[in-house]
């Protein structure tokens, strides 16, 4: 049974998604922005922001996401992964991730994949987080390590229902980098990853902390990318 859509598996499919849910993904459109990574069909007008840009810390490089959410499709797999214990969906998901395209100084430099970590009561119930099950899959097709590099340093609200400014409150000097992880991660090109980027808010928190502490660069990779208001 696909455990995103709860359709019989073949014998054609691989994983614990059907080929239907692989192909009815809702992926990100190009021609793409090559910084962030956002489809640059809603910013043709001349000197226009780029929507996905401007959600980035001045210190990121590049972005990627592989689909948008919420969707039907994308949104069964990811709660899948989080909600519904398959953490094992997390493969097929990060097989996808991994061959999204990058900068060529960005497939050059990239160091480390360092997950987005999970707040304590999360992990517990959940029993794994689900960032570094996407890190750790792709990982295995990059030839990188996975570094945990940031822990958090408070409890903060969970970001679903806040808004764009109280989530940038909730996770302000929430995260550190982890003082034994820094000797691999200063001076390098570190690659963020989470299941979603919506705001950018927790990502950016956690690329602050990691700037700060020496890290040269940093990039995000995500599953799922929310739509900005000039996407609707």
């Amino acid at each position: 049974m696909c455990a995103g859509c709860e359709a019989l598996l073949t014998d054609r499919d691989r994983g614990l998604i059907c080929g239907a849910c692989w192909a009815r993904l809702p992926r990100l459109a190009a021609p793409r922005c090559a910084r962030c990574g956002h489809p640059r069909s809603v910013t043709t007008r001349a000197g226009a922001t780029c929507p996905g840009c401007a959600l980035l810390a001045p210190y990121v490089r590049a972005a990627r996401s592989l689909c948008w959410v919420p969707h039907p499709v994308s949104s069964g797999i990811l709660a899948a992964l989080k909600y519904d214990g398959w953490p094992g969906v997390a493969d097929g998901m990060g097989e996808r991730m991994a061959r999204l395209s990058w900068p060529s100084d960005v497939i050059a430099e990239r160091a480390a994949l360092v997950p987005v970590p999970l707040a304590a009561t999360k992990q517990r119930e959940r029993g794994f987080n689900q960032a570094e099950r996407l890190a750790s899959a792709v990982a295995v097709r990059w030839g990188i390590p996975v570094v945990t590099g940031v822990t958090r340093t408070r409890v903060t609200e969970t970001q679903t229902r806040l808004t764009p400014g109280e989530r940038l409150a909730n996770v302000r000097r929430a995260f550190a980098v982890v003082s034994a992880d820094l000797p691999r991660l200063a001076g390098r090109h570190v690659i963020l990853v989470v299941d979603v980027l919506t705001t950018g808010a927790t990502l950016n928190a956690c690329a602050g902390a990691l700037f700060a502490a020496g890290v040269r660069t940093v990039s995000y990779l995500t599953f799922g990318r929310a739509r900005t208001a000039a996407d609707h």
